[in-house]
């Protein structure tokens, strides 16, 4: 009778933190072979994947696709086939049918075959989030046996809480291997770092966080994975924002299993993060799509400048093409400043004067408009010249409309729909003007790993500290209609991250009667933000996936002394907000 051989007292595991493409599947598997091949060469026995990582994550609605799921399937059994070579074993995320149920797996591909599952458990339904939507719940899941060893593989969402764990660890868990798909925002490296030391701290065992990168849609994924010993130390630190293959040795002791001294990378932390996941998301959007790069405006402001300079460090200058589109209200120092900062990014830069193309709008409406007095109709036109200008130029030459407004100003709609609303995709639609400031600053003197702009200064300073303006009228400034930027953003953060009530805002310091302006800017701007270009989620509740609000909604938080008011209807609807801005 053959006798089984003993179990693994060393286990080399291989990190695939990989940036896979939603529905590339023979590219993904391209992908997976290709770690393969490199972990091979430093003796790996083992490499783990990311969550989903034969389709890419997350799938949304393609994943119900028969044709989609077939092909997944069809993939994960010819990777299979190839491990027969004696090479390293691969586990693997891949959506999987059983018996007429959609699950999220992971699959251990060893010995020319798929030697095991496992189905997720704890499947996601907030925020960014509706895997109920899609995928079924899978038992709790016992350690899959590789080499001898059990490996306990709980499925991203399965270590926020802690039975799956309690499972693997109560059935005979050695190590524990996670695959993930964890999306990027303010502190989440640490939010998931204190998710894994809590695991390891009540099941006793080490733990490997594997996390994919890039982007998809208004989704960035950081990887940053990492490996916790028994004890909740570090053991292993991946880099964040780049790909990697990575090697850990693991070890038997007489306590368990130990990682052996490995890679420790430093993480970029804060703003610093947050610029790196604006132009990763960037880079991806635009070459998964295979735009041959972008076109934007630069008018000279602050928002463009950051934009321009995103672009660059994403795709690099030759693939970026700024124009200034000047009107009668646009600045010498608007022209100064985005000649300046065209040129200290090194991208083409071409001048298109607006005035005939707005001269003939008007020209074109002057029928109906007759005997009405200008306003901010006029002003808008600007707006909507410059963006069919724009998307014409984009649609002659291919290349993608970067949209430029930030998170303050598609709070309250200080915006033009098909105008400067126009493009493709917006690299800081989730930061608030502030931030926009701080990472100017910060820009001009660092820039992150992998970028592929210039050093040193690539935002004039006149840009930084002038007053910002639309320029869509005679010295207009964006505080002629809008609170002070400090306050309208602490106000947005309350209302839109927080959810608090107008009362608790006040008493944070804010003016009543500005507080519902905001709030009710906030509430009518809601048909335009559906309309916008998706862009980066950088902050725990992003315009979109994280926060669906309605369009028609007539709830105003008039506090307790008039809760009578509640059903009032606000003095003016939606209709009066086709324009950039109106109260």
């Amino acid at each position: 009778m053959h006798k089984a051989a003993p179990p693994a007292n060393r286990l080399t595991i291989a990190l695939a933190q990989l940036n896979c493409t939603l529905g590339d599947i023979s590219g993904n598997v391209a992908k997976a072979r290709a770690a393969r091949v490199k972990a091979a060469a430093f003796g790996a026995d083992l490499v783990l994947f990311s969550e989903l990582f034969i389709s890419g994550y997350p799938p949304e609605d393609l994943v119900l696709k028969p044709a989609f799921q077939e092909a997944c399937r069809i993939a994960c059994e010819a990777l299979a086939q190839e491990t027969a070579d004696n090479g390293p074993a691969m586990l693997i995320g891949v959506p999987w049918v059983e018996d007429g149920r959609l699950y999220n797996a992971m699959a251990l591909l060893d010995g020319g075959r798929i030697d095991a599952l496992r189905f997720k458990v704890d499947l996601p339904n907030y925020g960014v989030f509706d895997e109920k939507r899609v995928f079924a719940a899978g038992p709790l899941p016992g350690p899959m046996v590789f080499r001898g060893v059990r490996i306990g593989v709980p499925i991203c969402e399965d270590i926020w809480g802690p039975d799956p764990v309690e499972c693997i660890s109560e059935t005979g868990g050695e190590i524990l291997l996670v695959p993930n798909g964890s999306p990027y925002h303010h502190d989440k490296a640490n939010t998931r770092l204190n998710i894994a030391v809590a695991r390891v701290k009540e099941s006793g065992l080490p733990l490997i966080y594997l996390n994919q990168i890039g982007g998809q849609d208004e989704l960035v994924f950081d990887g940053a994975s990492f490996a916790l010993q028994a004890d909740g130390a570090l053991a292993l630190q991946m880099p964040a924002f780049c790909e990697s293959v990575e090697k850990s040795v693991w070890q038997r002791g007489p306590k368990g299993w130990f990682c052996e001294p490995a890679t420790r990378v430093l993480v970029p932390e804060d703003i610093e993060a947050d610029y790196s996941a604006c132009v990763l998301g960037l880079r991806d959007y635009v070459s998964k799509n295979g735009f041959p790069g972008v076109v934007m405006g630069l008018s000279g402001g602050i928002d463009s400048a950051l934009c321009a300079a995103m672009a660059v460090d994403a795709l690099g200058p030759e693939r970026v093409h700024c124009i200034m589109l000047p009107y009668h209200f646009t600045s010498q120092d608007s022209l100064d400043d985005a000649q300046a900062c065209a040129r200290a990014l090194g991208v083409r830069y071409d001048i298109l004067a607006i005035a005939p193309a707005v001269a003939g709008l008007e020209t074109v409406l002057q029928p109906l408009f007759a005997g009405q007095p200008r306003n901010i109709t006029e002003e808008n036109i600007q707006s909507r010249a410059r963006g069919t200008l724009l998307m014409s130029i984009s649609n002659k030459f291919g290349a993608m409309v970067v949209t430029t407004g930030n998170k303050s100003e598609m709070s309250v709609g200080y915006a033009t729909l098909y105008g400067d609303m126009n493009g493709g995709f917006n690299p800081i639609k989730d930061l608030y003007k502030m931030e926009v400031f701080a990472m100017c600053a910060l820009r001009n003197q660092w820039k992150p790993q992998g970028s592929l702009g210039p050093d040193g200064e690539v935002i004039p300073q006149n840009i930084i500290t002038k007053p910002p303006s639309a320029e869509l009228r005679e010295n207009q400034k964006d505080e002629d209609s809008l609170p002070p930027y400090p306050v309208l953003d602490d106000i947005l953060t309350c209302l839109v991250e927080n959810e608090m009530r107008v009362s608790d805002i006040v008493a944070r310091g804010h003016d009543l009667e500005v507080v519902r302006k905001i709030e009710r800017l906030l509430y009518l701007a809601e048909y335009k933000r559906r309309q916008s270009a998706p862009g980066v989620k950088v902050t725990l509740r992003g315009f979109g996936r994280d926060r669906r609000y309605p369009i028609v909604n007539k709830f105003r938080d008039n506090g307790q002394e008039k809760r009578e008011a509640i059903i009032v209807p606000a003095p003016r609807g939606i209709v009066g907000m086709a324009e950039r801005f109106e109260e």
